[in-house]
């Protein structure tokens, strides 16, 4: 599981170009429709009775947010992302709030972080994108204390997701060259196959690792549909470089498909993930 620079260089590119500016353009339906994924770990971090936590590929700084309003002036939660202008979208909301955070533009995979600094490490949909994951594991077990907690939430295959790929499957026809999904690669679904998530984890030290299937309704206005389609995946990154004829025509076919989940006024779709749990060792070797 060696990284390689190319798939390196092609998340720096994504999330710093087209896919990067969509988040931060449509944080609010993101940040609205991922909230009860945001409140499972803000409960694990309640739980575990931490102060100073780590959020992994923190986006737009939604759950490293809501973990600094619910510590207090008593914690401090720190945020990191590759993406810088879903950073600089972060720090002005908690520079606004006038929270305990910071947040780092970097790798978490090659970051020098303090060692033995994190009571416990998060991420909600973050740590799917490493080009060497057990790298990245073990660069963030570095980082945590001694028994510390490690708690993410990822998805589980498409197969279980096709809320998530309708857009693509219904464009295809359009858009013949969108790219395929390749399985256990950097990616949406990278961290689908639960045994590849638990050997990671273990070859990179941790311990106690368990990982438990969650299904959790997700929602946001069906007014907000086609700017979620117009922006958000594959398609939506197409789409930013199309002209607009074409463009309106991809929309509108896409926009049909999403039909099954319009609920009144509300888009309305099951995530099904995976809750990802593992400790530190309690005599941690740091190297």
């Amino acid at each position: 599981m060696s990284a390689t620079p190319q798939a390196e260089d092609e998340q720096v590119r994504l999330w710093n170009g087209a896919a990067g500016l969509a988040w931060v353009e449509t944080r609010d339906v993101l940040e609205a429709m991922f909230k009860p994924l945001e409140a499972l770990l803000v409960r694990a971090v309640a739980d575990a009775a931490a102060s100073h936590v780590l959020d992994i590929g923190c986006g737009t700084g939604a759950t490293t947010i809501a973990v600094a309003h619910m510590l207090g002036p008593q914690g401090h939660c720190t945020g990191i992302d590759i993406s810088a202008p879903m950073i600089a979208a972060a720090r002005v909301r908690a520079e606004r709030e006038g929270l305990s955070t910071d947040f780092i533009c970097a790798d978490a995979q090659t970051h020098g972080f303090a060692q033995a600094n994190f009571d416990i490490i998060i991420s909600r949909l973050g740590v799917m994108f490493f080009a060497d994951p057990v790298q990245a594991f073990a660069n963030l077990r570095r980082a945590a204390r001694p028994g510390a907690a490690l708690r993410f939430i990822a998805w589980r295959d498409a197969a279980e997701n096709l809320f998530m790929t309708t857009a693509e499957r219904a464009a295809k026809p359009l858009l013949p060259d969108l790219p395929a999904r390749r399985p256990d690669a950097p990616g949406q679904f990278g961290f689908a196959d639960r045994e590849r998530v638990a050997r990671i984890l273990e070859d990179s030290g941790w311990d106690a690792v368990a990982i438990e299937p969650v299904d959790v309704a997700l929602s946001f206005p069906a007014s907000e549909l086609t700017r979620y389609v117009s922006w958000l995946g594959p398609v939506g990154t197409t789409l930013q470089g199309m002209e607009k004829p074409r463009r309106t025509e991809v929309i509108e076919t896409v926009r049909g498909a999403f039909d099954r989940y319009i609920h009144g006024n509300e888009i309305r779709f099951t995530a099904a993930c995976w809750m990802v749990a593992a400790s530190a060792p309690v005599e941690a070797a740091h190297g």
